[in-house]
């Protein structure tokens, strides 16, 4: 059945799902994605590639059924490139494929991973690797793994596990066929015939054909000699390629393509449209208003795991029930690159403690709009935290001076005090509230209660005019008060 959107003639048809593989150095991130590119295409058309593109696709056949069915993989692995795509608003990732050595087990790297892909919130597939090594430990590996917060479905999660062999190609089909299935569990689906949209997975500059992109479509449909945008920029498309080097006419969603056309080499996240993009930020300002629970994003890093542990446990105690700390990231060692990427994704403020930072993470978190602080004592950051937080909770009003107005007299009412007041700036409002400014200082607050010029009512007099004022209040006013007309909101 055809999932339709709000206009019954856009339909949503089903695409390919886009998967990166991370995990620990030298755990096989790479010699894995190798050899699943290497059963997809036969000894000689392998061995002929010299220039990968960023990404490419395999088809995979059912199991019992003629049917085959594509998965596009980003060949860019790597926590710190999947969490700075998402850094520049370009999340392109359906599902995480996490690589762990069977002999390694769970290292700082793998534990990375998988904090990024739970703050990037997609589906995750361990892949056990290297299960041909005679240290192999796959049970231990699962127990960490567990330990390290991951739900696996053989403890009653939700995580699936295949054991691989890179080297020996083993396992391969297995963790394509898991990977179908939790793609087809996620519905993936996109608009082959709307809007083109795509997102730019790697760029290069090329000596011969000049600057070339790699685009991963997201909706619609690319041809050659299209028109598109990079925000205002606009560019032909004069040809594309595919993961092969072979010319391609069109690309639909899910789709990696190689770009020529390009006047200079796009940074990689770049959004490309086939219109100019625009701005939106009144619908956002709305989602956020309706929160009421504030969250403040945390990465740590300090220099022992004691610390560490230490400040997760102080945080619980902030006592604030209308706002709640997150620990995005939790770990030992330097501030690094992927800790500012992961914080501008998430919105998160980096804290160091007895850590230090380079030169180019500090001018990258400057770039990034990220903002670290360092401490040496927990208290110092939970005094912060806490002052922070009752901040954002904190409604903050903004005032607007309507008008201003000098005291150049004062009557006798037969009901209450008159002021005799010049405007001199702006205007004077009926009702409107008022301060009473003397020497620089408030002394009175009041709402305009009558308001005349000589013998008549009004009900705004404005810059130059003169007017005798009561309030609602009593304020004990001289000559020369400044009378201030003021509004707040919000």
């Amino acid at each position: 059945m055809v999932k339709k959107e709000k206009s019954a003639s856009i339909k949503l048809l089903p695409r390919p799902p886009v998967v990166t593989v991370m995990g620990h150095i030298d755990h096989g991130k790479t010699s894995l994605l190798d050899s699943i590119r290497q059963t997809n295409v036969v000894d000689q058309e392998f061995g002929g590639i010299t220039q990968h593109i960023g990404a490419y696709q395999v088809e995979v056949a059912l199991p019992g059924t003629p049917e085959k069915r594509k998965i596009t993989f980003i060949d860019t692995p790597g926590h710190e490139a999947f969490t700075k795509m998402r850094a520049r608003g370009a999340s392109v990732t359906d599902i995480v494929v996490l690589v762990v050595a069977a002999d390694d087990g769970v290292m700082p790297q793998t534990k990375e991973a998988i904090e990024h892909t739970r703050a990037a919130n997609v589906p995750m597939i361990v892949a056990i690797n290297k299960i041909d090594l005679k240290t192999a430990r796959p049970k231990t590996v699962r127990e960490q793994l567990v330990k390290a917060g991951v739900l696996l479905e053989d403890f009653g999660g939700d995580v699936p596990v295949v054991e691989v062999s890179a080297k020996e190609q083993k396992g391969i089909k297995d963790l394509l066929e898991m990977i179908l299935l939790v793609a087809e569990m996620i519905d993936l689906k996109a608009n082959f015939h709307g809007s083109f949209k795509g997102v730019v997975i790697e760029s290069r500059l090329d000596v011969q054909k000049g600057p070339l992109a790699t685009v991963l479509v997201k909706e619609g449909m690319l041809r050659t000699g299209d028109e598109v945008y990079v925000g205002a920029q606009k560019l032909k498309v004069k040809a594309m390629f595919d993961d092969q080097q072979r010319r391609v006419s069109k690309a639909t969603p899910s789709t990696p393509v190689e770009v020529l056309g390009f006047s200079s080499v796009p940074p990689t996240g770049s959004v490309i449209t086939g219109k100019k993009t625009t701005k939106v930020g009144k619908p956002l300002v709305k989602k956020r208003r309706a929160i009421k629970t504030r969250t403040v994003n945390l990465i740590i890093r300090a220099d022992t795991e004691g610390t560490k542990e230490a400040v997760i446990d102080s945080l619980k105690n902030i006592p604030l029930k209308e706002a709640k700390v997150e620990v995005l990231l939790a770990g030992t060692g330097d501030v690094s690159k992927s800790d500012i990427f992961l914080a501008k994704a998430s919105k998160a403020i980096v804290v160091g403690f007895n850590v230090g930072v380079l030169p180019t993470v500090v001018k990258l978190a400057e770039t990034e709009g990220v903002e670290i602080k360092l401490y040496k004592l927990i208290y110092e950051l939970l005094e912060d935290l806490e002052k922070g937080l009752k901040e954002m909770l904190t409604p903050k009003v903004t005032e607007e001076l309507v008008g201003r107005g000098e005291i150049i007299a004062q009557f006798r009412g037969t009901e209450a005090r008159i002021a005799g007041v010049k405007v001199t700036f702006g205007s004077l409002k009926l009702g409107e509230a008022v301060r009473l400014v003397r020497n620089g200082k408030v002394v009175g607050k009041a709402k305009i209660a009558t308001m005349r010029h000589l013998k008549e009512d009004i009900k705004v007099a404005k810059k130059g005019q003169e007017c005798g004022l009561t309030f609602d209040l009593p304020l004990d006013f001289k000559i020369k008060d400044v009378v201030e007309c003021y509004r707040t909101g919000k």
